[in-house]
């Protein structure tokens, strides 16, 4: 796949790559394809010839989403290295400890990296962000403007770069999202990795010439081989929605937070990363879109299964649709019902552990009969109430009702060695509460043993880069809101 996107960033050199966008939504160029192949050779060349790394050694990369942090994970494979990417949101004392198991022979940072590592440290923590002192993990170049202070630029040596590397080997190492305080380092080879964006090309099939809203590395390499322009998504909800109606894509790849905050789509959508109920992928095509696909994916095996909206909202059974697993992709059960993932797409191991083929997802699940995922929610969330294991997985997708933007069940200490159930629900904006109240009804009723014993209307308090529902924060609202604290 990336041998193919080099031929194609070559043949088409003068054709649009990275798109952008103004303020107002229009669309910019941010690197065209010539641009970003001549951009990952002058790396390479630097990288080989300079600071003289070689096959297998480890390049840490703290570089914002854009055509230079693209540019260095395709210099890095071409020379055969291994890119762990230097996370701010995992927490310095993390990737301190988890890198001391693979060094870096070199760290490249962009100027706003080395300030969240510096100078700009207090202001970062405000928004959760935080860096070990880079120089503490290895030798330091700086990718792109340079400012006061910062490590000296990545320049070239003498001499283009150098051949290929063809064989396999680690390919990139990945911290895992998470709230504990150790997350584990995934790692994946070249086979791996290569796997997993064969499987997003065979889902997707972007055309040439189409117009792709999305960012990660997996949306990336797929559609610019493709042929196909990749527009990077605004950080701004309302710069988002301008950007969506200006650029009218073909494909758009977008967390569920962000697709609640859009008024109109194009094309087919995809999102994943944190729950998307079938009310959700209604509410998209309702707005425009050709087909509405939720996608079950983890950094350690992206992506795993997938299913349409049609699919999904004619499903009646408790849990979560996740749709059958993709080409490849193998389940199996453990005996307390955890759901176990393994193919040519899943993680080779974690950082400092032996390989292991299956990966264990965290997620309770049943296969139907038909070999479809139902996924009953994660195993560490279930609530213990009256002796009765309740798992919210199973029971959260009847709650999302129109009207009803997101919704969790949680445990909250009763001060008796219990719990009590509670529904959080986040109305959508001008929604009637009584009558949602209302309407709720049924489907509480309908959980029979599991009915929660209070149900409560707020914000589902979010964290984590893709946004997942904060299940220990929203537990203490409600705790709150109870009068249970």
């Amino acid at each position: 796949m990336l041998d193919r996107l080099d031929r194609t960033l070559r043949e088409g050199a003068d054709r649009p790559a990275l798109l952008g966008c103004t303020r107002t939504g229009a669309v910019t160029v941010r690197a065209r394809c010539g641009e970003l192949a001549d951009l990952a050779d002058a790396f390479a060349a630097a990288l080989h010839h300079r600071y003289g790394l070689r096959p297998g050694d480890t390049l840490g990369v703290a570089v914002r989403p854009g055509p230079r942090a693209l540019a260095v994970l395709l210099a890095a494979h071409r020379l055969g290295l291994r890119a762990a990417v230097l996370d701010p949101s995992a927490g310095p004392e993390v990737l301190l400890a988890r890198l001391a198991l693979a060094r870096p022979a070199l760290v490249l940072a962009d100027a706003a990296a080395q300030a969240v590592a510096g100078w700009a440290r207090p202001l970062a923590r405000r928004a959760h962000l935080a860096l070990p002192p880079l120089a503490e993990l290895g030798p330091v170049a700086t990718v792109g403007p340079r400012r006061p202070g910062c490590a000296p630029a990545l320049t070239g040596g003498p001499g283009g770069p150098p051949p290929r590397y063809d064989g396999d080997g680690d390919a990139v190492i990945v911290f895992t999202s998470g709230t504990t305080s150790a997350p584990r380092a995934v790692v994946h080879t070249r086979a791996t990795l290569a796997a997993g964006m064969r499987t997003v090309d065979g889902l997707v099939r972007p055309g040439p010439g189409a117009a792709v809203l999305g960012g990660t590395f997996f949306v990336l390499v797929p559609a610019l081989a493709a042929g196909a322009s990749v527009a990077l998504s605004a950080r701004s909800p309302k710069v988002l929605g301008r950007q969506l109606a200006r650029l009218r894509p073909d494909e758009t790849y977008l967390t569920p937070p962000q697709l609640r905050g859009i008024g109109s789509f194009t094309g087919r959508v995809w999102t994943g990363s944190a729950p998307a109920g079938a009310e959700l992928l209604r509410r998209v095509k309702r707005l425009g879109a050709r087909e509405a696909w939720g996608v079950y994916a983890l950094t350690e095996l992206f992506p795993a299964a997938a299913v349409e909206e049609g699919e999904k909202s004619a499903f009646d059974g408790d849990g979560d649709l996740l749709g059958h697993p993709l080409p490849g992709v193998r389940t199996a059960l453990t005996g307390d019902g955890e759901l176990l993932l393994a193919g040519p797409a899943a993680r080779d191991r974690y950082l400092g552990e032996r390989p292991d083929p299956w990966v264990r997802t965290g997620d309770r699940a049943r296969i139907t009969a038909d070999g479809r995922i139902v996924l009953a929610g994660r195993c560490k969330d279930m609530v213990l109430r009256r002796a009765e294991n309740i798992y919210p997985g199973l029971y959260e997708p009847a709650l999302h009702l129109p009207g009803v933007e997101l919704a969790v069940l949680v445990g909250v200490p009763a001060g008796d060695g219990d719990e009590r159930l509670v529904a959080l629900v986040q109305p959508a904006p001008g929604t009637d509460r009584r009558r949602l109240r209302g309407a709720l009804q049924g489907p509480l009723e309908r959980m029979g043993s599991a009915r929660p014993d209070a149900l409560l209307f707020a914000d589902v308090p979010l964290a984590g880069r893709s946004r997942k529902p904060d299940r220990a924060a929203a537990a203490r609202l409600c705790a709150e809101e109870l009068g249970l604290r």
